[in-house]
């Protein structure tokens, strides 16, 4: 990890709003002869019993699965928005150019759930998708019997205990004032991914530089 003091994201509340925002993850791992896998599925993140636990379900039999059967030990990376910063932006333009991006690495135990615990996951999952709406077609109680039956055996639910959470939240921190506020102007003319950074450096503003002042919109 891209590991400096000042992209480091502290606040726990933002942490928790970023993974909840952005739930399509990375799952990666080693197999028992430490072939590297990886996976990309949607997580439910909750606190339960003072731990920091993430859930959701992937394919039976994969590689993946199998790999994390043989080696619990998981990295679970979300990102966020993402975009490049130009060197011409800073105040001394004589400097390489970069990129701003938001992320956050959860390390963890992967456990596999059967039975009722397997039913509780999905049916906790994919109401929190469909937005806690229980006449939503799609959540797991309203599925099909036949079709919930066929599917149960194809895809098996996990939850992971986060033993250690970690952040880069890579906003040009380390820049002056001046080029700071270049940055998140530049930015503001950019795509979506743009201005989703310059609205993230927005709001840091007083807390990199506290002396600064902040114009009112």
């Amino acid at each position: 990890m891209y590991n400096l003091p000042y992209h480091k994201e502290k606040n726990e509340q933002v942490i928790s709003e970023f993974i909840t925002r952005y739930p399509f993850a990375f799952l990666t791992g080693c197999n028992a002869e430490s072939k590297p896998v990886a996976t990309q599925v949607p997580v439910f993140y909750e606190k339960r019993g003072g731990k920091k636990i993430l859930s959701g379900h992937l394919m039976r039999n994969t590689d993946h699965h199998k790999a994390f059967m043989q080696n619990q030990n998981v990295l679970v990376v979300f990102t966020g928005h993402h975009t490049y910063v130009s060197g011409t932006w800073y105040s001394n333009p004589n400097i390489p150019s970069t990129w701003n991006y938001m992320s956050v690495h959860a390390q963890g135990i992967i456990r596999f759930l059967d039975g009722d615990a397997l039913h509780n996951a999905l049916r906790k999952i994919s109401l929190h998708f469909e937005n806690n709406n229980h006449q939503s077609p799609t959540v797991f109680d309203n599925l099909p019997a036949e079709f919930k039956q066929r599917m149960m055996s194809a895809i098996v639910a996990f939850e992971i205990e986060v033993t250690e959470l970690d952040t880069v939240f890579k906003l040009s921190q380390d820049r002056d004032e001046k080029s700071y506020r270049n940055i998140i102007h530049q930015l503001q003319q950019q795509d979506d991914n743009g201005k989703v950074i310059a609205a993230e450096m927005g709001k840091r503003l007083k807390e990199v530089f506290p002396d600064a002042i902040v114009l009112a919109k």
